[in-house]
């Protein structure tokens, strides 16, 4: 099902079934959804947003959060922010976006205002109807206001732009990725058939909704399936067995991190792990080490899905399947909606076995980014989609990433990946967490370094931790600088950035 729009894709369901759930809060019903869509296409078009219009949304993570991506990409396009960006982050990001309005939280304080005012970007205000979870209403903050209607109102249609979001832009400006209602509806079908979601399935949402794993994993993916979501005020670890025992979930999705922080404290909740019910436990966003999957299958008694996704294919690539298939820790799993290669700098499809460049085509993946032309002409080859992700595929067709083009270190020649050594040394007793990357080096370029978490009560010490690793790696492999954190910093998502790291412990100079 390619040729549907976000509006559509919520409306077959039961009207009286479960919808949008939260802590605290009455459940939303997929009926009163679907009013909250249709209000919010009339009240937009009479603001004088309509299709294709960017809307910036700048919501408290929670149930307002999803129906106000759902409601806005119906009527316009959305445009989810970070809520803590500083002020001269969102001054770049409306303007980049050329938004046509702010929708903010009535009563939010945020600098995103000051910035909305200045470019002349109409704010309009969410305010939050306690009734039911997600529940919620818009007017103009400035009241005096007198809006003409627009001329280009009504429903999104299928290949409207449904919702923007920017690269990370760890090495570069980020660019802007328009995701159309296609893209995002494919996405969303193609989780749910990996996942063999229903009606009778919830997940527990710990991910921030400005963000694609969130957005359309989380949260559409359930909506597709007619399944209901519950929504969390943003991942807390000391309030997720919590939750899981007030939600009552089938599943959760997070980053691996979030997974090795769960897994830190499970044991003092045992009484809440013998009580769940979960059918699976889904990863993406970032490499999960096998011995982190391995750990939450024994912790949560039920297969652990790895999958592979980024936002230029609105989310989902590749995932390890569920039962009776094989998976396959290490792997990202197989083909799970579009189509996946392995090309060369020289823009050839590579045999399997051979590694490469991972390349995509499909209906879920963007036709380009937008306003350049730049990064359209190199991120574009053929049809396929470069991810910048360097791989191969087996024999029966697993995916297995061996890093991020940009990530590779560099040794004097010696290309090293540093998913290996934080798979080698995530073996070491002592080590909770660990993240390899490379910090400058005057003669060799780069050299390997490495953050490393320590389990609780350990005493390890650097070099301990490098004489493991010269037991288990080849001498260039080894780090040659091993700092150990209580945190590993990491981004706004949860993920960890290798890129620019080095910089952030202070080994640049």
């Amino acid at each position: 099902m390619t040729d549907t729009t976000i509006e559509h894709l919520i409306a077959p369901h039961e009207e009286s079934a479960v919808a949008i759930s939260a802590p605290d809060r009455a459940p939303l019903t997929y009926g009163a959804l679907n009013q909250l869509v249709a209000n919010t296409i009339i009240k937009l078009n009479d603001l004088g947003i309509g299709r294709n219009d960017p809307v910036a949304i700048i919501l408290p993570n929670g149930p307002e959060m999803a129906t106000a991506f759902v409601a806005i990409a119906s009527a316009a396009t959305s445009a989810p922010l970070n809520p803590a960006y500083r002020e001269d982050e969102f001054d770049f990001y409306l303007s980049d976006l050329n938004a046509r309005a702010l929708v903010i939280q009535q009563g939010m304080d945020s600098p995103a205002r000051a910035v909305a005012a200045k470019h002349g970007v109409m704010i309009i205000e969410l305010i939050v109807d306690e009734a039911a979870a997600g529940s919620f209403s818009l007017q103009l903050e400035d009241q005096s206001l007198v809006p003409v209607k627009t001329t280009n109102g009504g429903s999104a249609q299928v290949d409207d732009v449904a919702l923007v979001l920017h690269t990370s832009g760890t090495t570069s400006r980020p660019k802007i990725v328009p995701l159309s209602h296609r893209n995002v509806c494919t996405s969303a079908f193609n989780i749910g058939k990996t996942l063999a979601l229903s009606e009778n399935d919830r997940c527990l949402n710990v991910m921030p909704l400005f963000h694609i794993h969130g957005l359309i994993a989380a949260v559409l993916s359930s909506l597709a399936a007619g399944a209901s979501i519950f929504c969390t005020p943003g991942f807390n670890a000391l309030k997720f067995f919590a939750w899981m025992d007030d939600a009552r979930p089938s599943w959760y999705t997070a980053v691996p991190t979030m997974h090795q922080t769960i897994l830190a404290r499970a044991p003092r909740n045992a009484e809440s792990l013998a009580r769940g019910e979960l059918r699976f436990v889904r990863s993406s966003s970032a490499a999960l080490p096998p011995q982190v999957l391995l750990q939450l299958e024994q912790t949560f008694g039920c297969r652990v899905i790895e999958a592979y996704g980024m936002t230029e294919a609105a989310h989902q690539m590749a995932s390890n399947p569920l039962e009776p298939l094989d998976r396959k820790p290490g792997t990202v799993g197989i083909a799970a909606g579009p189509e996946v290669g392995i090309m060369d700098e020289t823009g050839n499809i590579l045999a399997q076995g051979e590694t490469g460049e991972i390349v995509i085509r499909g209906d879920n993946v963007t036709t380009g980014y937008q306003n350049n032309d730049e990064a359209n002409a190199t991120g574009f080859t053929g049809g396929w989609f470069r991810t910048g992700d360097q791989g191969n595929l087996d024999a029966q067709g697993y995916l297995t990433i061996t890093g991020r083009l940009k990530e590779i270190i560099n040794r004097g020649g010696e290309k090293i990946s540093p998913r290996e050594i934080d798979e080698v040394l995530l073996d070491h007793p002592d080590i909770a967490q660990i993240v390899t990357f490379a910090m400058p080096h005057d003669k060799l370029g780069e050299e390997v370094a490495a953050a490393v978490v320590l389990n609780e009560g350990s005493n390890a010490d650097e070099r301990a931790i490098r004489d493991y690793a010269s037991s288990r790696l080849a001498d260039f492999k080894v780090p040659r600088k091993v700092i150990i954190l209580e945190e590993i910093p990491k981004g706004a998502t949860g993920k960890v950035q290798r890129i620019g790291l080095a910089e952030k412990l202070g080994l640049t100079s």
